[in-house]
């Protein structure tokens, strides 16, 4: 069976004309949102990423500062430390070292 176009008003043609037309404009929209909020959610998802991995590395850092800082409180050296140096003082001027006032 042959459908003839030329039955057809021309009201109802441009009718099922626009509508086709508005489907795939709201398709290609639809698609467009779609494909913004995968691309947001990448993004989130590489910027938490990238903030966990560099808190993890302060966070190690502090804990093995923490951790030499204990251990380094623990050691005793030999020796008056940090009294005078292998048995020599410093001249000094009130507050300020010689080694400073020198130019002066």
């Amino acid at each position: 069976m042959q459908f003839d176009l030329s039955a057809v008003e021309t009201g109802t043609l441009v009718f099922f004309g626009t509508l086709v037309f508005a489907l795939v404009i709201g398709l290609f929209i639809m698609a467009a949102a779609f494909a913004a909020l995968v691309l947001v959610g990448v993004g989130r998802l590489a910027w938490f990423l990238a903030v966990s991995a560099l808190l993890g590395l302060v966070h190690g850092i502090n804990t093995g500062w923490d951790r030499l800082l204990h251990h380094a409180s623990t050691v005793e050296l030999p020796g008056e430390f940090p009294g005078e140096l292998i048995g020599q003082s410093s001249p000094s001027t009130g507050t300020y070292p010689r080694v400073v006032l020198r130019d002066s």
